[in-house]
């Protein structure tokens, strides 16, 4: 019996190998298929505001090594692990929602930013959720774009082995790996076929907003994410796609 092959798409770095190795822990065998690439914007955060956001662990390097500073702003985290890459290059995180998403940040902050200017440093394709959010609770919004995501020219292992009833299981991190998955079997000419392939495996997403793009597009979704992170993504899949498979 062949090992269980779990596809993941994370940018190819540090993230990359660490869900690597993760899914390599829980026995199964890792297909690394990319389907996010970092472009750099250039642009740097005002420094003017009460809060700063900062959604991601790119955004965080992004803007240290742009020699920004929050002053007096109270410093915000999407989650965990964006609040992690914050403290390494040298930040002090000041709030983490219980909720690592969007609309748990703006939970955690609709009572406190009435009137408030807000940054919000990220990615091309950030959630709306989170700046209507922030408006709605009254506070003064200005987003910074800090750097696209693009989908890497190489991508598209992943999609041939689900053609070839080679994949097991897929985790998809965001609603742009789904869209960027699409596209590689898209441009590979076998989309209807990926589609089908990958209805056989077991398909595990971090979030509604995911969910539903795949659900859209046409993807069985398996499983929701019960916390908003990789490792809990990779760990129920695992075990959604063969139950006690790394025992």
């Amino acid at each position: 019996m062949r090992d269980l092959s779990v596809a993941v798409f994370r940018p190819d770095d540090d993230r990359l190998l660490e869900a690597v190795d993760l899914i390599d822990s829980l026995g199964a065998t890792a297909v690394a298929d990319p389907m996010l690439a970092i472009e750099a914007t250039g642009a740097v955060p005002r420094e003017d505001a009460e809060f700063v956001v900062l959604t991601s662990k790119t955004g965080a390097e992004l803007v240290a090594n742009a020699g920004w500073e929050p002053g007096e702003a109270t410093v915000c985290a999407i989650g965990p692990k964006t609040a992690e890459a914050l403290r390494q290059v040298g930040y002090a995180v000041d709030v983490v929602p219980e909720t690592y998403t969007s609309s748990g940040l703006v939970a955690e902050l609709e009572g406190e930013v009435e009137g408030a200017r807000v940054e919000v440093a990220r990615s091309d394709h950030g959630s709306p959720v989170l700046l209507e959010g922030l408006e709605a609770a009254g506070a003064y919004i200005h987003e910074t774009v800090c750097y696209r995501l693009v989908r890497p020219p190489e991508s598209g292992v992943s999609v041939r082995r689900a053609v070839d009833g080679e994949l097991d299981a897929a985790c998809f991190t965001s609603s742009l790996t789904v869209a960027h998955w699409l596209e590689a079997a898209t441009e590979l000419g076998i989309r209807e076929a990926a589609v089908d392939g990958l209805a056989a495996a077991t398909v595990g997403v971090i979030g509604e907003p995911t969910a539903e793009t795949a659900r859209e597009a046409g993807l069985e979704v398996d499983l929701v994410a019960s916390e908003a992170t990789f490792e809990t993504l990779a760990c129920e899949t695992v075990e959604a796609a063969a139950p006690t498979y790394h025992e």
